[in-house]
């Protein structure tokens, strides 16, 4: 044994001998020598360079690497640093231990999902953005080491293979998860803040009828009636995809023609209370009558999840195969919602109840329909020219007076 004799050299570590079990360590010594410092042999024959030292009264035995990876020469340096962070007050051991046990971005989502998206009513839209996108990129990353340039990176990348929309909201599910992750004292600031976010601009996509009546004849010879139905559903009642998927049979009062959706449900976050027209009535009807007799204990959910027990989670494949079956070009899902608001406000409306049967908190989220009023308003002020010239109505309301033409 060398112990404190002789300086550990290449041909010293590379002689030692094996011991019969355990392991046998053989610390550096002579001039220049580290405190501590030694090479480890096992019964097994493996060797690696060892750091001996005490922190906080507690003895620790640090591995600085394996022989031959790392040569006396280079294990020696890597001593002499740590025994200085030792020096200073500091434990190397305990810091590599909390950065190995440190939370990676898979742990945050896997949180995010357990305690916060079952509050959101896009949960299940976070979910699958977390799967395709935010876990394959960044979920063997620890939480820690993230930085403004990877979620920059992904930006990027996502807004070229997704497009701009869905690379927003990936960043903003991002940038929600790492506020969280201050909160939960995974790390200090938020990697996601300042990444400029893609412009986006807004349109409203609605459906004139001979869509309408292609879109329903589509949704008739569809393979899969539920999907179509919640298509349906969607178009009859203006709701957002989120509400119809989730809905849940006790919402529902056919009877007076009621459904109540629950504030965990809605996006303005309190309960919403919308009556049902005749034909989404007769719809849930019809659904309710096809999902068989109580006895067999039928899914809680209006669209009940293939396998499980929870609800479909989303209609794009479906929706797609619609609009291409119905020649519809550009037509997304929450563009029905802006068709049932279109129906209503040429059917002559106010903004006031367009709002209510949305479920519109502010006066200014319905104020976006208010050009879809310009037929109604035409067809008001052309009924209202007809009376003034005379010739429109059996008795005019006023005298009428002739307007010179010229």
């Amino acid at each position: 044994m060398v112990g404190e004799r002789e300086r550990l050299t290449d041909k010293i570590v590379q002689g030692m001998a094996r011991p019969e079990k355990g392991n046998r360590v053989t610390y550096d010594g002579g001039k220049g020598a580290v405190t501590g410092f030694g090479a480890r042999v096992t019964a097994a024959g493996a060797k690696a360079f060892i750091l001996r030292y005490v922190a906080a009264g507690i003895e620790r035995r640090l591995t600085i690497g394996t022989y031959p990876t790392w040569s006396v020469a280079a294990a020696r340096e890597e001593a002499k640093r740590l025994r200085q962070e030792v020096d200073r007050g500091r434990d190397p051991l305990a810091a590599r231990v909390a950065e190995r046990e440190a939370p990676t971005v898979g742990e945050l989502c896997d949180r995010y999902l357990e305690e916060h998206a079952p509050r959101k009513r896009t949960g299940n839209e976070d979910e699958a953005t977390i799967r395709r996108i935010v876990g394959p990129e960044l979920g063997r990353r620890k939480v820690a080491d993230v930085t403004f340039a990877d979620i920059d990176r992904l930006h990027r990348r996502v807004t070229r293979e997704r497009g701009a929309y869905m690379a927003n909201r990936a960043l903003a599910l991002i940038s929600k998860m790492f506020s969280l992750a201050i909160r939960w004292e995974m790390r200090s600031d938020n990697p996601a803040r300042g990444v400029e976010r893609n412009p986006e601009e807004r349109r409203y996509r609605y459906l004139c009828s001979d869509e309408l009546r292609r879109l329903f004849e589509a949704l008739a010879a569809h393979s899969s009636q539920p999907a179509a139905n919640a298509v349906r559903l969607l178009l009859l009642t203006g709701a957002r995809r989120g509400e119809v998927l989730n809905a849940i049979w006790e919402q529902f009062d056919l009877e007076t023609g009621i459904w109540t959706k629950p504030s965990s449900h809605t996006k303005q976050k309190r309960e919403h209370r919308v009556p049902l027209s005749a034909p989404a009535r007769q719809l849930l009807v019809e659904m309710q009558e096809s999902a068989g007799p109580r006895s067999r204990q039928p899914s809680r959910y209006l669209f009940p999840a293939r396998r499980g027990d929870g609800p479909m989670v989303d209609i794009k494949s479906s929706w797609a195969a619609i609009c291409r079956a119905a020649g519809l070009q550009g037509v997304r899902v929450h563009d029905l919602r802006h068709t049932y608001a279109s129906v209503l406000a040429n059917a002559g409306l106010s903004l006031q109840v367009i709002g209510a049967l949305l479920g519109h908190t502010h006066p200014g989220t319905t104020a976006r329909y208010a050009h879809l009023f310009d037929d109604p308003l035409r067809a008001a002020t052309d009924r209202a020219g007809a009376i003034v010239t005379g010739n429109g109505g059996d008795k005019p309301a006023a005298e009428v007076i002739e307007i010179n033409r010229r």
